[in-house]
């Protein structure tokens, strides 16, 4: 615990930025890999953690502040309250299985709106850190759902995309309806 003492909390150097919100273009389009790993990426994770805390969020992808590059960050509890916490770099969703459930979910990209999303209830993600070291993150539960959930923002998707009849219905009214609500 002493090491973890030592080390900075993450986005306590960084600047909140303005977060995307649905119907922003750069939320619909796949992101772009990430090719130069120098201070500049070091700078948007900080930066996303600080956005992602100051929105009271568990997990931010790049294109969610308007950058469109392949990076997430993560805060997020499992259904046993375990923390993970992180960034991954490039990711690739490489399992997503067990049983699929439906659960709340909501986007900091969507204040204010949730919807039950079905999601699988295991999920592994591959990439790399801010240094270029290979990661490998599992997740079960509701760690899970937020895997898939940014895996998706970097796919041009938001969650309201894996809705569909009434859910997605209420869903996209109560965006439109929203005082930040441009969907267009």
């Amino acid at each position: 615990m002493a090491a973890m003492r030592n080390r900075p909390i993450p986005g306590s150097s960084g600047l909140v930025r303005t977060m995307s919100l649905l119907g922003d273009p750069v939320l619909h389009a796949p992101c772009e890999p990430v090719t130069d790993f120098g201070p500049s990426l070091a700078r948007l994770i900080e930066d996303m953690f600080a956005t992602m805390y100051e929105a009271q969020g568990v997990g931010l992808a790049a294109n969610q502040v308007g950058v469109p590059l392949r990076v997430f960050v993560f805060d997020c509890p499992d259904d046993e309250d375990v923390r993970h916490l992180g960034h991954v770099v490039n990711p690739t969703l490489v399992e997503a299985d067990g049983i699929t459930v439906r659960g709340p979910e909501g986007c900091l990209s969507l204040p204010g709106i949730e919807a039950g999303t079905p999601r699988f209830d295991r999920a592994v993600v591959e990439g790399v850190t801010a240094d270029g070291e290979p990661v490998r993150i599992s997740g079960t539960g509701f760690f899970a759902r937020c895997l898939q959930h940014e895996c998706d923002h970097l796919e041009g998707a938001v969650y309201t995309d894996r809705l569909t009849g009434l859910r997605k219905a209420r869903a996209l009214r109560a965006a439109r309806r929203a005082p930040w609500g441009r969907t267009g």
